[in-house]
Order: structure tokens, then C-alpha cells, then sequence
């Protein structure tokens, strides 16, 4: 159907279309993910833009639509996004016994197609994931009610070619 063919359509003229435009495009940017962008150091943020440039198009069935601000540190794949930032601080669950041992039921740590994890339930339902065991630390927050099992194995292979294994500084 042809919008602006419809006889009542014609009637809003100029500058009452002008307006629903603008407040479409402010809703549609309303609706945008946003993410924090980490400050590693240099050779965490060449790790990290490598990374960024052999990402999938698309994670979990979800395209790549990046989030605000822009940054070869930070990707985030549909609505609600998948959020992934390279460089974040080593999570402090990460030296945590209880974790290592079970014992913390918020907190788990397993690999996936080769790239180690630490999985923690956050209060708003999401996962956050974190890599362990590689030169950067990378994050992946999932949004409550998705399994995160896909996401890691469609990031797996990325993450493995861009971020060596070892201890990050």
C-alpha cells in the first residue's frame, strides 16, 4: 500500500509530516543500545580492534547493529541487544574460590568451543560473560530470556582468532 496516496494523508500536509518524521526519529534513537567503551592499553586495544574487524554479522540469529557510542572496542547484535566490549578490568569473580569450586550460585565458569568463560546471572535477568584465560578480557552481556549457549558458540571462533590465550595484563 501506497502511504502517501491515501486521501487523508494528503490532507496533514507539509509540515505536520515534518513532525511525525522528526518524532519517529527521535523514538527510533530512543531505542538504541549504548555501552560504556573500555581504556585498556595499547596492546590490549590492537588485540581488541582485531577482534572488531573478524566479528560474525550475526550472533544468535541477531545482525551486528553496533551500539552508541561507536567504537571498534564495543558490538552489539538486535533488540534487545547482545552487547560485546573488549578490554573491560579482569572480573573480580574471576580470583573468587567460590566460583572455581561450584559454590557460588550466581557464578559458573566453562568453556565453549575452546574459549573459557565466566558466566554470571546479573538482578535484571541478563547474562554476563566473560572470557578467561586470553590476552583481553572480553564481556558479552545477554539479555534475559536468551540462551546464551548460541551466542558463545557463534563468538567462539572469532575471539579465538583474535585473542590469544595467556593471562591479560
Amino acid at each position: 500500500m501506497n502511504f502517501f496516496r491515501h486521501r487523508h494523508t494528503a490532507s496533514l500536509g507539509l509540515p505536520a509530516l515534518a513532525a511525525l518524521i522528526a518524532i519517529a526519529g527521535c523514538s527510533s534513537a530512543d531505542d538504541s543500545a549504548s555501552a560504556a567503551v573500555p581504556n585498556p592499553g595499547t596492546k590490549v586495544t590492537e588485540l581488541c580492534q582485531n577482534l572488531d574487524k573478524v566479528l560474525p554479522r550475526t550472533v544468535d540469529g541477531r545482525r551486528r547493529e553496533d551500539p552508541e557510542p561507536r567504537s571498534a572496542l564495543t558490538a552489539g547484535w538486535g533488540s534487545p541487544a547482545i552487547i560485546l566490549r573488549c578490554g573491560v578490568e579482569r572480573p573480580p569473580k574471576m580470583i573468587d574460590p567460590k566460583v572455581a569450586t561450584g559454590d557460588d550460585p550466581k557464578a559458573l565458569a566453562g568453556g565453549v568451543d575452546g574459549v573459557d568463560w565466566l558466566m554470571e546471572q546479573q538482578d535484571d535477568g541478563s547474562t554476563r560473560l566473560t572470557t578467561a584465560s586470553r590476552r583481553a578480557y572480553v564481556e558479552v552481556t545477554v539479555p534475559g530470556g536468551v540462551d546464551a549457549t548460541g551466542v558463545l558458540v557463534d563468538l567462539a571462533a572469532s575471539v579465538k582468532k583474535a585473542i590469544p590465550e595467556g593471562i591479560a595484563d
